[in-house]
């Protein structure tokens, strides 16, 4: 996949931004479910899509925040949406969403943690484990990580080649018994369960192998590459998963 750079889908945005408006403090929290109804009535889809990041601070979707590095992503549907599998592997191929549906499906449920501190506890995933794409591409000798790009032309993620045969990662496909929606990173979107969410790249247009971690949008940032929940970022008052 050739990628584009973040300019071409809108300004980038820095999580730094987001931390930062947390001085609005605990009673703009409390009336978060208020404000966000009011401020999307209000201002629509550009609220939605709001490229501050400001609107991703109020609760949504059962506790999730929307977070975007690009001030809007385009839709994928079963007839447009591609993923892509190449790099170190002997069999590249592309799958359309009907093809992932049909493979084997693994469920799992874990609470969804972000690294700035707000966590949805027991949020089931479904989808195709990491593993069986991997295995039916056929990993080279040299393929040691894994490079993962996204079709909002600009996020990128990676794992090491043993993290990404974990029985707990995925490419997901159902959040909640449901479809994965847009707003969630759907049609599909990667899923790693026992890291931060940053991690769990949305939007998923490809998966490359290749002979080392190339560092994600994230990393390249400042983030740490090995996003263990509670053993990274300098974080440690999460509990292990």
């Amino acid at each position: 996949m050739d990628e584009k750079q973040p300019e071409q889908r809108g300004a980038p945005v820095g999580r730094r931004i987001l931390l930062g408006t947390l001085g609005l403090g605990a009673v703009g929290v409390a009336a978060a479910p208020v404000l966000q109804g009011g401020l999307e009535s209000f201002l629509g889809a550009a609220a939605r899509k709001d490229p501050t990041g400001l609107t991703g601070l109020l609760p949504n979707g059962g506790g999730f925040r929307y977070y975007s590095v690009v001030s809007s992503v385009p839709e994928k549907t079963a007839a447009t949406f591609r993923l892509t599998v190449n790099g170190l592997v002997d069999r590249p191929r592309s799958y359309t969403l009907d093809e992932l549906r049909a493979l084997p499906q693994t469920r799992v449920v874990r609470d969804v943690q972000c690294v700035t501190g707000w966590r949805v506890p027991q949020t089931t995933f479904e989808g195709v484990k990491l593993s069986r794409i991997l295995d039916a591409a056929g990993v080279k000798a040299r393929g040691r990580a894994i490079r993962f790009t996204c079709f909002d032309g600009a996020y990128s993620e990676s794992l090491t080649l043993d993290q990404a045969r974990r029985d707990d990662v995925m490419v997901a496909l159902r959040m909640r018994d449901e479809p994965l929606s847009h707003t969630h990173g759907g049609p599909a979107r990667l899923y790693v369960a026992p890291m931060y969410f940053y991690k769990s790249a949305k939007w998923l247009s490809g998966i490359t192998v290749t002979p080392q971690v190339v560092p994600g949008y994230w990393e390249e940032r400042g983030y740490d590459v090995d996003a263990w929940v509670g053993r990274s970022n300098g974080r440690d008052d999460a509990p292990t998963v």
